[in-house]
């Protein structure tokens, strides 16, 4: 059977033809869906076809067919593994125990979390193309941006509760706009150490442009939350005394230091 009779609009097409139940069917899976990010990555979506995926993930395209029906389908299953992955994100972040870290080390927690998740080539190809060919998604719309905005604006609601929640909703609005818009700049660009130092130029944007709101001297209430100098963690412990000075100790690092 041709590709062309084997592909299906986007907005027709259904995901898995048939659930894996064993651990190796799963992992066929998942290994078909990479491979697919790496197609759709090189050539794009409309040149990309199931013989070339099936090729790249190094099984026989019967065996993916056994799964999908056609590329429309891959993709979609591709969308629903990053929205599987960013409410994971979400659930994730303990908002109480951010919220009380000082306003650059509470973004830097959100960025570098963020940085990880598109560091997996699914959620890298889904996020690139959801602002390049939105017309091939079945799963993922703009409620996602939506949800995210919702997330941060709560997330900044807890860090200072005096302001109005449309005060919220745009601060968090321009904070995910303007995030989104250097990430998908950084995804886009081949130059790894450049697109790491775009990615790291996101937490100053935030952080200059939430100081005025969020900041901690703005707070009244400098966050006396002990960090760690390592890792940026707040799991701290007393590590006994050493020259008169508290010595602390890193759960998450392992490492000693002294304030």
């Amino acid at each position: 059977m041709t590709e062309l009779s084997r592909s299906s609009s986007p907005q027709t097409s259904t995901s898995l033809r048939r659930q894996p139940k064993q651990q190796r069917g799963k992992q066929r899976v998942e290994k078909i869906l990479d491979a697919a990010a790496a197609v759709f990555d090189e050539v794009g979506y409309e040149a990309a076809t199931t013989h070339m995926i099936a090729a790249r993930a190094g099984t026989a395209i019967g065996s993916l067919y056994q799964f999908f029906p056609d590329k429309a389908a891959i993709f979609k299953a591709m969308e629903l593994r990053h929205a599987e992955r960013v409410k994971g994100f979400w659930t994730q972040i303990d908002i109480p125990a951010l919220v009380r870290l000082p306003l650059r080390q509470m973004i830097h927690r959100l960025v570098v979390s963020v940085t990880e998740l598109f560091e997996q080539p699914v959620s890298r190809v889904v996020f690139v193309q959801f602002y390049l060919a939105r017309q091939i998604f079945q799963s993922i719309d703009e409620s996602m941006t939506q949800d995210a905005i919702a997330f941060m604006a709560k997330i900044l609601k807890h860090r200072n509760p005096s302001l109005s929640e449309d005060q919220y909703h745009l601060l968090a609005e321009v904070c995910v706009h303007s995030s989104n818009a250097v990430i998908l700049a950084a995804l886009r660009n081949p130059d790894e150490a450049y697109r790491q130092r775009l990615t790291e130029q996101i937490e100053d944007l935030l952080v200059s442009y939430l100081e005025p709101h969020m900041g901690d001297a703005q707070l009244g209430c400098v966050m006396k939350v002990m960090i760690c100098p390592h890792c940026q963690s707040n799991q701290i412990s007393k590590n006994g005394r050493r020259r008169g000075k508290q010595c602390y100790l890193c759960k998450d690092c392992g490492k000693q230091f002294v304030v």
